[in-house]
């Protein structure tokens, strides 16, 4: 059977460092290192994973690429009053992964959309980029789409913040179900953050 062009795209980007994407990224990053934090795109970088997480070419939806800075928290050091291994600075990580704080930065960049979903398209030694499917619920071609017409619901809104997308749900603990995760349901609070 034939393979189809998606086919060999999802291939390439299996192993980017193996396959003709890796020439791709060492140029694109030479560009997307001087760009801002937010960019919109006209086209997905990935086009077979866009795609396949809700990507349609059509009004209504817009792909975002976001540039996240890697590694822990940066905490200023204290100056007073205690000695260095109690500063709280070191090995301090956010609860989020860079995923999920991408998807929060480009639906709050986006105010009247809301982020469907995210896929990675590159990395160096200090930044991280995603592209981010945003879709605006309220235009007349995503309403008529049967499809994606469940976004215009208001219980949908803000989505990206409250850990709904497929990124939150794993950051949440929500790729698994019965035993070992009584903790993270009805969420992780609920239970004193005990569930992470």
């Amino acid at each position: 059977m034939a393979k189809s062009m998606y086919a060999y795209v999802r291939e390439a980007w299996k192993r980017p460092d193996r396959s003709e994407v890796k020439a791709l990224l060492w140029e694109r990053l030479q560009t997307w290192r001087r760009e801002g934090s937010i960019v919109r795109v006209e086209h997905p970088t990935r086009i077979d994973r866009a795609r396949s997480l809700g990507y349609k070419a059509k009004q209504g939806i817009v792909v975002v690429r976001v540039k996240i800075r890697r590694g822990g928290r940066r905490k200023p050091r204290y100056t007073r009053g205690r000695r260095s291994a109690r500063m709280g600075m070191r090995r301090l990580t956010p609860a989020k992964s860079l995923q999920r704080m991408a998807e929060e930065r480009a639906s709050r960049k986006f105010p009247n959309m809301e982020a469907l979903n995210s896929y990675w398209v590159g990395e160096d030694g200090r930044s991280k980029w995603f592209e981010v499917i945003l879709v605006d619920g309220h235009h007349p071609s995503i309403k008529s789409d049967r499809n994606l017409a469940w976004l215009a619901n208001p219980v949908h809104r803000g989505r990206a913040e409250r850990g709904k997308t497929s990124a939150g749900m794993k950051g949440r603990g929500m790729r698994t179900r019965g035993r070992g995760t009584e903790k993270t349901r009805p969420s992780i609070r609920s239970h004193a953050n005990r569930g992470k």
